[in-house]
Formats: C-alpha cells, structure tokens, sequence
C-alpha cells in the first residue's frame, strides 16, 4: 500500500526506539555506579537507618575511622543483637552494610 502524500504520517504506536539519540543521553538515569561516591554512601546510609536508626549512627560517627570497615563487617557476620536477641537483617539491610564496607575501602582504604 502506497501511503497517501495529501494525509500526515501516523505517529508511531508501540514500544519507543532503543537507539538512543545525542539529545536524550542528558535526560536518562545516571547508573549506580557513575554517582558520586558520597551519594552512593548516603543512599545506603539511608536505607540502614529505614530499618536501625542506632546502626546508622554509629556508622556514621565511624565513618572515615580505620575501625569503621571492622565494625561493619562484625555486624554482617553476627547479625543485629539487641540485649540477647539475635535478630538479623533484612536483604536489603545486609547489601547496603556490604555496600558501605565496598565504598569505605574506596574512600579511606579502610
């Protein structure tokens, strides 16, 4: 079928193009790992003290210390202990600690 000059084109209906064009490269998400490292951290920061304020605290009264990696890796390995309690972490909660041990080392070396 041949389409008619005298009639516009139809716009496109459907999924939106995958080839990305000059104009847009400034208006997509930057990805997690081209953020700056400070907002990397605050982003973790945040999602911990969601869940454990008091965790969130000491870290950040920590953070830039040498015993900050040790003390965040001491929680990974027991888990949250609250008295006598063991509770553990949620998902989330464990990655954002491995996370910040990750970005410590970056920032500090440890």
């Amino acid at each position: 079928m041949v389409p008619d000059p005298k009639k516009p084109p139809k716009p496109e209906v459907g999924f939106p193009s995958l080839s990305w064009e000059e104009e847009e490269l400034a208006t997509r998400p930057m990805p997690l790992h081209e953020r700056p490292l400070q907002a990397r951290v605050d982003v973790e920061m945040a999602l911990i003290a969601q869940y454990h304020v008091r965790i969130a605290l000491a870290v950040e009264s920590f953070w830039g210390h040498r015993d900050c990696v040790d003390y965040l890796q001491g929680l990974v390995l027991s888990g949250y202990k609250e008295g006598e309690k063991r509770m553990g972490f949620k998902p989330e909660v464990l990655t954002a600690l491995m996370t910040l041990v990750e970005l410590h080392k970056q920032q500090f070396g440890k």
